[in-house]
């Protein structure tokens, strides 16, 4: 028996076949192999074909049922995770009106922020415990303005993990933590936001119907099954936006458990028991997969949008492809903590909710010609990824998330020594990694909604731990004066 999971990100579609039983995964592969484009017609914009979405996820199914040599009727359950925040609109007929607007994409900025004025600030985030910003309320309500005939044919709108289901199975729903992660959701009247949808003029039909996050949420057509080479009826039993899900891949379900992530954006994800916001919205609260209204747990997540995207813009732009990342990280060891006094602001991949929703650009500071060189360049911006999270956990702390142990996937930045140390050495934080990611997470949450896995902590009870990063707190100092260099270059940025 096998469940399959699915994990839509900006840059590919990867899947992943988990045999049921020992819980380990068998194939994974993703597609395309060179990162999805993104459309940026207008500075801000990031637009995605959802038609894309689909004919990689196609592709990777079939090669993960391929690797593993398994009967489609074998496997029993489907899991998707998603890039969150993005906005698909369809007509009656399931037909996508505009491509779809992604989870970078800043051109709905001042739409939220004219919404977070007019509706009361205090208001909305005791109902949404965010501001309206750039998420996808706001981005529907760009369309409606700017693109009237196109919003006029509209009949549903979706978050990216809602249109892929929707292809596999006929149906359009969603899920609460979906709409909780779009800035749908009132956490106090616990369903959509009515106000919200008054001042934006929404109809409520817009909205699916809401589905369970771990529940049957539709079965698999004949039409798509052939497409994906899976069996008619197989249920889709899970899904979830991609930081949720990654905090439920690495078994993060409870208070005062973290989750990261450094791919294309770099996130801080911890749960809690407690509907709490920060009152500048800079860090986010949305409702965590393993949420019941019997005892909520609610996941309090910190975006930075120029991650992995720098140190890989780094390598193609800079150093033409030449190195490997792996040549990358050893060369940044030539330069010392701090980088020999360079700084850089990695903030260059749109507007940065953790800024309130300034957008900085990427930047370097204090470059000496005669005395800095790649290896200073490339140290730089790995720590100034790190200084940046670090910047928005001292947010969430503000908001009651407390810094035990951070858990990560063995993946993407986390792949850097330099990268793991700076993490470490700053927050004074045990890091544990993990061998898994998205599409194993979804895999095994599709478990869960099947009923195979009473539990998620059944579910991952054969996960391991594969490295351990304690901190140096002989370093520490070193660090923290990195940091404070890197925060008043930050500041006199903003100001």
């Amino acid at each position: 028996m096998y469940l399959l999971g699915f994990d839509l990100g900006s840059s590919s579609v990867k899947a992943c076949l988990v045999d049921a039983d020992s819980g380990k995964a068998v194939a994974s592969a993703f597609f395309p192999e060179v990162e999805m484009a993104i459309d940026s017609s207008q500075t801000g914009f990031a637009e995605q074909q959802p038609s894309a979405w689909w004919t990689n996820a196609c592709l990777a199914s079939k090669a993960v049922m391929a690797q593993a040599n398994v009967k489609p009727a074998d496997v029993k359950a489907i899991g998707i995770s998603y890039q969150m925040h993005g906005l698909v609109v369809v007509d009656k007929s399931f037909n996508v009106l505009r491509p779809s607007i992604i989870w970078c994409d800043s051109r709905a900025v001042p739409y939220g922020n004219r919404a977070f004025d007019a509706l009361g600030h205090d208001r909305t985030l005791r109902h949404l415990l965010n501001s309206p910003g750039n998420f996808t309320a706001a981005k529907l309500a760009w369309v409606k303005e700017n693109e009237p005939d196109v919003y006029a044919e509209v009949d549903k709108f979706m978050l990216p993990g809602d249109y892929l289901a929707a292809r596999m199975t006929g149906e359009i729903v969603t899920t609460a933590s979906g709409l909780s992660e779009g800035a749908f959701w009132d956490f106090q009247a616990n369903q959509p936001a009515q106000f919200l949808l008054d001042y934006f003029g929404f109809d409520p039909s817009l909205i699916p119907a809401i589905k369970p996050t771990f529940a049957p949420q539709g079965e698999l057509t004949a039409s798509a099954a052939a497409e994906l080479g899976l069996a008619p009826g197989t249920p889709v039993t899970y899904r979830a936006g991609d930081q949720p899900n990654n905090a439920l891949s690495l078994n993060v379900l409870e208070p005062g458990q973290i989750a990261a992530t450094a791919g294309t954006s770099g996130v801080v994800y911890g749960v809690s028991d407690q509907a709490d916001y920060d009152r500048q919205s800079r860090v986010n609260t949305f409702l965590h997969v393993s949420h019941t209204t019997e005892a909520p747990r609610y996941g309090v997540l910190l975006c930075v949008n120029g991650t992995g995207i720098l140190n890989s813009w780094l390598r193609n732009q800079v150093l033409r492809k030449s190195v490997s990342y792996g040549d990358m990280n050893i060369l940044a060891h030539e330069a010392p903590v701090g980088a020999d006094g360079l700084v850089c602001l990695p903030f260059g991949n749109g507007a940065e909710r953790m800024l309130e929703n300034r957008e900085l650009g990427a930047s370097f500071h204090g470059l000496q010609l005669t005395r800095h060189g790649l290896p200073h360049l490339i140290r730089a911006a790995q720590e100034g990824i790190v200084f940046a999270l670090y910047y928005g956990i001292k947010v969430m702390e503000g908001v009651g998330v407390g810094l035990q142990t951070i858990r990560a996937g063995e993946a993407n930045m986390f792949l850097s020594p330099l990268f793991r140390d700076t993490l470490a050495n700053l927050t004074g934080t045990t890091i544990e990694l993990y061998n898994t990611d998205g599409a194993q997470g979804a895999a095994r949450g599709a478990g869960i909604g099947l009923g195979y896995y009473k539990s998620p902590q059944e579910a991952f009870s054969g996960l391991q731990v594969t490295r351990t990063i304690e901190p140096d707190m002989r370093a520490q100092e070193g660090y923290r004066d990195a940091y404070e260099n890197w925060l008043s270059k930050l500041q006199a940025t903003i100001s």
